[in-house]
């Protein structure tokens, strides 16, 4: 019998950077550009001012930096609000078959350890990378035995635990115990009550990423846990491959801030418009085909960032007049905006039987157009932009990067940040890289 404990333990105590395969160390970086560049920009939005907030009052401590914050706060204050940062705009990167985003959970915790003891940029990375393989692991093995679709934070608490036993040098039995806890723990949230539900819940990360890293702390002070959800013995292969086969390699990288489900509508309307040089003035309808769990995101009139971001005829109806969605796109001024919404009351949402059947392995829908003059221009099928068969490249992120982290910092220390990724391997110090993003 395959102890599947014993053997995540085993890989979260015994991996070492300088013996992972250059693949993976470069992915590895490309996720964590991804991840900071989306959390320095979900600090500027309502719900990023918000946890601020609440952790500096109730998590009062100087143990670790609530990033672009005059504060610190203790370790799991600082994970609680830069968790929430990070999937703010719902625009940090992902794994397909869980439907979620292992990077903001891991990343949070993992920082905020890393500095209160000190760690290097090789350390970080370690951490990192055996959190997002604890974390796309056990999120398969949930989805495999809950029948509800639970949002990221309760399979990305045992990746964020893996990460912080990491980087705490936590032993076997700890690491076993922290896996435990996080999962025991870790919030069981509802996430299609919050597709048809927008609010700031988000996607459970936030609570998720704090759960973990309190998960590994309790470890080390001897608090015990039961046995997790890894040592299912129907999903054994998942962990036997641990260390041979890194799903991080697999992981989606998101052009737009708002649910992956939207994004290829999105792509297509806005090939549509460039090919055919239609006039937004001209459309009469907008059609979309595409999987039913995409066609529950029925907001048209958003009124703050979480509808926007979980609506589908916004995005759609906002990229046509803007040319993009980004940031911009999710906040005040554009969300009351009367040509976007106008649009977006013409966007149809259609269900496809044959969408449905790729989803949640592929994320795909088809776009029409009908303009007034009853002229229709039809996409064809979209997939996703940023998946591992269609990816976006490192002059991609590092775009994505500036544009996201130039809300908040001056183009020098933006620059600077995306060499300091790059070869973070070489920094002595996290603190180096964290001192920027007070």
């Amino acid at each position: 019998m395959v102890d599947g404990n014993h053997i995540v333990a085993d890989f979260i105590f015994n991996t070492k950077y300088e013996t992972l395969p250059s693949a993976v160390q470069y992915q590895a970086k490309r996720c964590l550009l991804d991840i900071l560049g989306a959390t320095l920009g979900g600090t500027t939005t309502p719900v990023g001012r918000i946890i601020t907030r609440f952790a500096a009052e109730q998590y009062r401590g100087g143990e670790a930096t609530i990033l672009m914050a005059d504060a610190k706060a203790s370790i799991v204050g600082a994970t609680l609000a830069n968790a929430f940062a990070a999937n703010a705009l719902d625009i940090d990167e992902g794994y397909r078959l869980i439907k979620g985003h292992p990077g903001a959970n891991i990343f949070p915790a993992a920082l905020a350890i890393a500095e209160r003891e000190g760690k290097s940029g090789e350390e970080l990375l370690e951490a990192f990378i055996v959190g997002y393989e604890v974390a796309i692991r056990a999120g398969l093995i949930l989805h495999g035995i809950y029948y509800t679709y639970h949002g990221s934070g309760s399979w990305g608490a045992l990746g964020a635990a893996a990460a912080a036993s990491k980087l705490l040098s936590l032993g076997s039995n700890e690491i076993r115990s922290a896996l435990g806890i996080a999962e025991y723990h870790a919030p069981m949230t509802p996430m299609m009550r919050c597709i048809d539900c927008p609010s700031m819940v988000k996607d459970g990360i936030g609570w998720g990423s704090m759960v973990g890293v309190s998960a590994a702390l309790l470890a080390q002070m001897g608090f015990t846990g039961i046995d997790s959800l890894l040592s299912d013995l129907e999903h054994e292969h998942l962990i036997a491959e641990l260390g041979q086969r890194f799903e991080i390699l697999n992981s989606y990288f998101k052009p737009y801030a708002c649910c992956r489900w939207t994004q290829p509508a999105v792509d297509g309307a806005l090939a549509i418009v460039a090919q055919h040089h239609i006039s937004p003035h001209d459309i009469e309808r907008v059609v979309v085909s595409t999987f039913r769990a995409a066609t529950r995101m029925k907001v048209t009139r958003p009124r703050n960032t979480e509808e926007a971001q979980y609506s589908l005829a916004y995005p759609v109806a906002a990229a046509i007049i803007d040319g993009q969605f980004g940031l911009r796109q999710v906040l005040r001024d554009r969300l009351e905006d009367e040509a976007i919404l106008g649009l977006a009351d013409k966007v149809e949402i259609v269900f496809s039987t044959e969408l449905e059947d790729a989803f949640p392995g592929r994320c795909l829908c088809e776009v029409e157009i009908i303009t007034e003059e009853g002229q229709s221009y039809c996409s064809g099928v979209v997939a996703a932009k940023g998946d591992a068969d269609i990816p976006l490249s490192d002059k991609d992120l590092e775009r994505k990067f500036r544009q996201l982290a130039g809300t908040v910092l001056d183009v020098r220390k933006v620059e600077d940040l995306i060499e300091m990724v790059w070869h973070l391997e070489e920094l002595e110090d996290v603190g180096h890289l964290i001192k920027d993003l007070r």
